[in-house]
Parts: C-alpha cells; structure tokens; sequence
C-alpha cells in the first residue's frame, strides 16, 4: 500500500478584518487594504468600527472583539483610545506588543486573541528605506503619545546612540524614557526640559516629531527647523497631509526627510502579512497609499472651504 504525506491545509482566500477606534470614518485603511489583497488574489473585505458611530465607550473593545470573533472575522486593527486597553484583554502578547505595551492588531488564532503591534515594525522599515546612510548616533524625538511610544523602539531597535525625549508633558517623556531604558540598557535615553529644545536640536543627527501638530486642521510647526544642523535629517509621523508644514520647511532648508506615509503603509504592510501569510508589494502599497492620502486632502480641503 502507498502512503501519501498529508497535504497542508490550504490558507484561506477570504479574509474578514475590521478597525476599532474612535472617529475613524475616514480611515484609509478598508481601501489600502482591500485593494492590495484583491491584487495579491484573495477575497477581503475591512469594515469600520467606529466607537463614537456605535456609541460605545473605549472599555467595550474587548466586548467588541469577542463578538467579532464569533462572527468570523480573521483580525481586527486596533487604534486610538483602545491600544492600551486590549493589551488587557488578549490572551497572548508578541513580545513586541508586551515590550510596548500596547497592541494595534488582533489575530484570532484558533479561539485565542492575540495580539501584536505593527506601528514601530512600519516605522523601523520606513527608516530603512527612507533615510539610507543617515546618521543615528543623536536623535531627538518630540511628543512621546502612543505613536511617540513606537516609535522610540523603534528608533532604538534600529540602533540609534542616544536618544533624547522631549514632550511638553515632561512626566510623560519621563515616564516613556524609563520603560525605553529597561528595554535598550546599552544605549544612552535622555529626557529634555522646554528650555533645552533648542540646544538639543541644535546637536541632533535627526529629530523625529510624534505629535498631532501638523494635521489638516492642527496646523503648525513644533520646533524650528532653522536651528537643525546642515546635515540632519526630519521624520514627521503626521500623514495628513503627507507634506506638512515640517517637512516642506524642511525639505526646503535640504534637510533629509521622511513623511508619515512610510509608517502608516509599513504597520498595514506588516499586518496584512500577519493576518493573511502573504507577502504584500510594498511599493504598490506605498504608491496606492500616497495616492488616497492626496485624494483625502484634496476632499477634507474642499469640506474645510465649504464650511
């Protein structure tokens, strides 16, 4: 008699994976998404599920989740205010999620959740690839929020000398300080007091800017880039517009820069791979991407004059 080896299951072809946060009706994540999966052959359809829309606090997610995971859904992207919360809740953390402290993709695993993070996986990639041969040996990082938390490990898993946190809220850049120092004990983390911004930008190699300051109707600039040395580099983690005040200023002075897209497109990258076990195109995604954030500019700018 022949005995065959048993073939591997086959991976699934159709996807179910939804967004949970807060006012996030125009996330460009269902068509960043969608498209490069139907692109890569496989049925996939993203749903938003917007707490203030559902009327739903933030400490419902975990409820959210259990239900989404009894109707069939294979993921589900996690966003502000719930990163934190489902760290909680999940039954298994990746290392990098538990590192972080929070999670921002759920994979439903064989009736387990667990739960990953992909925002400083994006980040670390996009420095990869967009600022080539830039130095890292003095990093400054303004605003230590939840998107200030990834990409700070991100910074320092990518091998950065010394960094130097500064968040208008000092406890906060403390307090991000101290968990990066537990985690990267053989690279040097600093805080930095208001009036000592100017002479650490003044010394930086790079200086990353991780708050809202930038956004369509959050404009503005938060420090000043004249002060940059000649040969430092900017990265903006704002993506909306893709070419913020910061960068185009800049970009202008002949600073290296890296816009927020190369982040925003590396943690969907990582979580399609993730959820799916392909591997996507990330030049097709960037490109789709960046090609969305313009039309959504364009639409917000339009609703913005009709106001």
């Amino acid at each position: 008699m022949t005995h065959h080896s048993p073939r591997a299951a086959p991976l699934p072809t159709r996807y179910l994976v939804g967004l949970i946060g807060e006012g996030i009706g125009a996330s460009l994540s269902p068509p960043l998404h969608e498209a490069e999966a139907a692109a890569l052959g496989l049925q996939y359809e993203y749903r938003i599920f917007d707490l203030i829309a559902l009327r739903r606090p933030p400490e419902d997610v975990g409820d959210l989740l259990r239900q989404a995971q009894r109707d069939g859904f294979a993921a589900m992207n996690i966003t502000h205010p719930c990163k934190q919360l489902v760290v909680e809740i999940v039954d298994e953390l990746d290392p990098d999620a538990a590192r972080l402290g929070a999670v921002n993709l759920v994979v439903f695993d064989d009736g387990r959740l667990v739960g990953h993070n992909t925002d400083w996986v994006g980040y670390r990639d996009g420095l990869t690839a967009g600022l080539a041969g830039a130095s890292f040996d003095r990093v400054v990082q303004v605003g230590c929020g939840g998107a200030g938390a990834a990409t700070a490990y991100a910074l320092l898993a990518h091998g950065v000398t010394r960094l130097e946190l500064f968040d208008v809220d000092h406890g906060r850049a403390e307090e991000l300080a101290t968990r990066m120092r537990a985690l990267f004990p053989a690279q040097h983390v600093a805080t930095v007091p208001a009036d000592e911004l100017p002479r650490a930008i003044a010394g930086a190699s790079g200086v990353v800017h991780a708050t809202p300051l930038g956004m369509l109707h959050h404009p503005g600039v938060a420090f000043d880039v004249s002060l940059l040395p000649r040969d430092a580099w900017v990265s903006d983690v704002v993506y909306r517009p893709l070419e913020t005040e910061l960068i185009r200023q800049a970009a202008r002075r002949g600073h290296p820069v890296l816009d927020g897209g190369r982040m925003a497109v590396g943690q969907a990258y990582a979580s399609l791979q993730i959820i799916t076990g392909r591997l996507p195109d990330r030049d097709r995604m960037e490109a789709h991407f960046r090609a969305l954030v313009a039309d959504a500019v364009m639409s917000d700018g339009a609703k913005g004059s009709s106001r």
